[in-house]
């Protein structure tokens, strides 16, 4: 088969309007119109072969990598939301290239609801050709004009009137308002546009106008345009698809897998532009010698290979060069063709989608060949339909492999076994001819089996989707500014936090005086950290919740083992009395003894009592009060070691040298200080905090000595107490405090600890929500569940591995129905709070670590500090910025922080082996001497 040119005539060959001598007999001419109309059908692996190749060139672009062949342009459009319903105000839309050779303006009311809807008022405006080929300078003025005249038949009362631009051109965009032009299109050749930014070339051509004060705030393709106004149904349109004059398709994107954007989280909507594909290899058996011939006599010969095969503005073409070949083949018109046949652009679209309409196309069929100078008989009538029934098939075919690609690319890019999608469609293509559509959705169900879409034909054409572009942009700003004000006050500055470490020295003062302080600074008479010379088998209990833990620590040269046992702590005991709960802790032990080899051995042991007491001595602690559902009676202002030995003598046939009773802070610091000799600070974050450090014995007024260490338990979570921290509380921290079981108490560990970051969170989402700017201001009755919201979602909500879908999916299964904008805000939200928390943290240790280098005179201070705590080590984040919190406010020391493993058992066990290497008598005999036993 030869097709050299636009009419299948060879160089020099003249036109014939009449039957040639030697025309095909009727099995040559069934053969010659079978091979004709083969040409244009696809394969299924040939589909298959171009969906693969455009996904790989669309992931290519995305990376910023140029394939061998000439690859779509993945261009990001800085539209990084969809509509949720809400947006709503009056907005013009100026349509450019939408429609070919026209211009449209539309007047569009978004009413911010979706059962209320006002119908666009527009206007459209034929572009002579010689404005579409002529200066740049030209058209812009042109389109000017065109706004100020609708503007002129439909008076409005906006002074300053907000218009996005539906530019349906390939542009490169660095901005939602500023757009460069990569090449024309579509039959547009103006000159000096090429390479420079529309929007502002649209800006200076309104200007010149001088009649209307108009602001161009975005520019869009008509893809985009067509996806953002598409109604919402059980979710929103994230994949535009056009197919008109030309053919596009758009969707939304991972912000992170865009090289050309700054951008890890968040979404963007791509615009694929994926006309220009042209891998010879995949999609050159899907050419046909028509194809090239169009391509030979176009404006543009070698581009848009892929749009000159679906395209609207080709689809005519392509049907009137077969028609021509089969015509002089004398396959048609009984041989003859005519002067309108013969003439390029003769058949339009237009022709062609009402030549395959199955109830008028027979008899339109006659009616457009008449108009062409034809004479027609009724086979040719049915052959001309079959003609632009395998042309529009086989475009169909293609457009699917193309969307099957992006559908592909969606999922992947969000890691989903199965995809569920609405595509926005637009487009005369799409819109005239029922059979292109349905060929379009058959293929792409095979295609991506795994995906189940749903086609959403566009309201007008993209132009309500422009308005809502621009709309979407102003709703962002403005909750942007809300969201802005909300989290400033959790922003802290570094001025601020040197307020709070110089707040925390003077209470540590106070405290350590014996005046008024919100820090207890309570002595521990643990006075030496490990010195890595302890050896020795000890017991250590671990009391501080509803499981108890009993375990044998093993301490050697260079090594700690551990060997524990679980068991818990049945409710009615922990609510019961106190003999009853001590009972049970020494069943406990006898049962672990029994199981370990040990019995009727009596080790040291250290006792980790993770409650409010106040010690006397190592061995001595008062209880306070009990907390975390503890309620067991006649405990409460008695010594804790004490209820511990007269159970251990209730129980005659065992014996147990208690020696120390340990809190959690303290075991912390001395089970780091066993590997690390610096370590004199202990750390915790986690459910609560609090912290514990080695104090100068002269500075601590209600211990006798005025030489050595004594390490100090703080009890920070009390610092605050008594209104220091007042200017850094915000509403949702009053409001956390209120709806805690301690009003106005450890106001340092609810603005820091697990137990309450996330119902600080929660607050603040509820009262975005209130305002509209999270969860399209729909209150669920799970957020304002008290507790819903864990501290452990704010680890995993800021986890940088977590993917914005899998934050989504976390959010989604606390009953919350957002969408990818909230995700962001939410994510935010736990950024601030989390990092107020661990910068609070971070100006306390600071406070802590200067303290210990000015009692030593010191100019530099080297330390290390012991951290546990499930917030401190789960959290993505946290100790980092308690580092460089502390890093900043404390200059002259260096700090190292270390993760305990175990502070609680083996932290309880060292303090036992301290003491037995320094006091081993006393220990031995079990005494408390001089008000308790002190390890000095």
């Amino acid at each position: 088969m030869d097709v050299t040119g636009p009419s299948g005539l060879q160089p020099g060959e003249r036109a014939s309007s009449c039957p040639q001598e030697g025309m095909p007999g009727p099995s040559d001419s069934l053969e010659l119109v079978q091979g004709c109309l083969q040409q244009f059908a696809v394969t299924r692996t040939q589909l298959q072969q171009i969906q693969a190749s455009l996904l790989c060139s669309m992931e290519q672009a995305l990376k910023g990598q140029d394939g061998p062949a000439p690859s779509v342009r993945m261009l990001p459009t800085y539209v990084g939301s969809t509509p949720h319903g809400t947006e709503q105000g009056d907005f013009l839309v100026l349509e450019l290239g939408a429609t070919g050779a026209s211009l449209r303006v539309l007047w569009v009311t978004l009413t911010g609801t979706q059962e209320y809807h006002v119908e666009p008022r527009s206007q459209e405006f034929e572009i002579p050709q010689e404005v579409m080929l002529g200066p740049g300078q030209q058209l812009f003025d042109f389109a000017a004009r065109c706004l100020s005249e609708f503007l002129d038949a439909h008076p409005v009362k906006n002074q300053d009137l907000k218009l996005g631009f539906n530019f349906s051109f390939p542009c490169h965009q660095t901005g939602l308002d500023k757009s460069t032009l990569i090449s024309w299109t579509k039959g547009f050749r103006c000159s000096d546009v090429e390479g420079q930014d529309v929007v502002q070339l649209l800006r200076d051509a309104i200007q010149r106008q001088g009649t209307y004060s108009i602001d161009v705030l975005a520019i869009v393709n008509d893809t985009v345009g067509t996806m953002m106004g598409c109604e919402l149904g059980a979710g929103p349109c994230e994949v535009g698809l056009i197919v008109d004059t030309g053919t596009n398709a758009c969707y939304m994107e991972e912000a992170r897998h865009v090289a050309a954007l700054d951008e890890d989280r968040g979404r963007t909507c791509v615009s694929v532009e994926w006309g220009s594909f042209c891998d010879e290899q995949a999609l050159g058996p899907a050419l046909t010698t028509f194809d090239r011939a169009l391509d030979h006599e176009s404006l543009t010969p070698g581009a848009q290979r892929f749009e000159k095969m679906i395209g609207g503005l080709y689809l005519g073409e392509l049907v009137r060069l077969v028609l021509v070949y089969l015509a002089q083949h004398g396959l048609l018109f009984g041989g003859c063709t005519s002067p309108a046949l013969l003439s390029q652009g003769s058949i339009l679209l237009e022709h062609v989608a009402e030549l395959e309409d199955p109830t008028t196309g027979t008899a339109r069929a006659h009616t457009i060949l008449q108009d062409l100078g034809l004479s027609p008989q009724a086979s040719d009538a049915q052959l001309v339909r079959r003609v632009c029934a395998a042309v529009c098939a086989r475009a169909a075919q293609l457009c699917a492999a193309a969307l099957a690609a992006v559908l592909s690319r969606l999922q992947h890019g969000r890691e989903q076994q199965a995809l569920r999608v609405a595509v926005a469609t637009g487009g005369r293509v799409l819109e005239r001819q029922p059979r292109f559509q349905r060929t379009l959705k058959e293929t792409v169900a095979f295609l991506a089996p795994e995906c189940d879409v749903s086609f959403i034909p566009s309201v007008d054409g993209g132009g309500r989707g422009v308005a809502m572009v621009t709309a979407v942009a102003a709703r962002l700003a403005a909750h942007r500014h809300i969201l802005e004000e909300t989290l400033a006050p959790f922003r802290l500055t570094l001025e601020q936090l040197a307020v709070v470490q110089a707040q925390m020295r003077e209470a540590m003062v106070r405290g350590l005086r014996g005046e008024a302080s919100s820090l207890r600074m309570l002595p521990t008479y643990v006075r030496s950290t490990p010195d890595g010379t302890e050896r020795g088998d000890f017991l250590a209990l671990d009391l501080g919740g509803t499981n108890f833990r009993v375990l044998l620590v093993r301490v050697a040269e260079g090594s700690v083992q551990i060997t524990n046992q679980v068991y818990s702590i049945p409710e009615c005991v922990a609510q019961g009395s106190g003999q009853q709960l001590f009972d049970h802790i020494v069943d406990c032990i006898v049962d672990f003894q029994q199981r370990q080899g040990l019995s009727g051995q009596s080790l040291p042991l250290g006792f980790t009592f993770s409650f409010p007491c106040k010690q006397l001595g190592l061995d001595q602690g008062i209880l306070l009060n009990w907390t975390k559902g503890f309620k067991a009676s006649g405990c409460e202002g008695q010594d804790v070691v004490h209820l511990l030995r007269e159970a251990i003598r209730r129980r005659q046939a065992m014996e147990l040298n208690v020696v120390a009773i340990v809190n959690d802070t303290v075991g912390t610091m001395m089970s780091c200080g066993y590997d690390d000799p610096r370590c004199e600070m202990g750390l915790i974050v986690g459910t609560g905090t609090n912290a514990c450090y080695m104090e100068e014995l002269q500075n601590v007024a209600s211990v006798a000595g005025h030489s050595g260490l004594m390490c100090i338990n703080m009890e920070w979570g009390a610092f605050g107490d008594h209104g220091s921290l007042g200017t850094l509380s915000t509403c949702f921290d009053a409001r956390v405090d209120q709806a805690s079981i301690n009003p106005g108490k450890q106001r340092f560990e609810k603005m820091i600890s697990g137990m309450y970051l996330g119902e600080i969170v929660r607050h603040i989402l509820l009262h975005l929500t209130s305002l509209g700017v999270l969860f399209r201001g729909r209150k669920s009755r799970c957020l304002q569940t008290r507790g819903i919201f864990k501290t452990k979602f704010l680890s995993e909500i800021e986890s940088d591995s977590l993917a914005l879908r899998q934050v989504r999916a976390i959010l989604e299964d606390l009953g919350l129905t957002l969408t990818s904008d909230d995700a962001l805000m939410v994510l935010e939200v736990c950024q601030v709070v989390s990092r107020r928390a661990a910068q609070l943290c971070g100006a306390g240790v600071a406070a802590v670590v200067e303290k210990i280098r000015e009692n030593r005179g010191l100019q530099e201070l080297t330390v290390s500090v012991g951290v546990d705590g499930t917030l401190y080590k789960l959290h993505p984040h946290f100790s980092r910025l308690v580092s460089a919190t502390v890093e900043k406010l404390a200059p002259h020391c260096t700090v190292t922080f270390l993760q305990s493993e175990d502070g609680s058992g083996k932290g309880a066990a060292l303090v036992t082996a301290v003491a037995c290497r320094l006091t081993p008598m006393a220990v031995s005999e079990g005494i408390s001497k001089s008000g308790g036993l002190s390890l000095a």
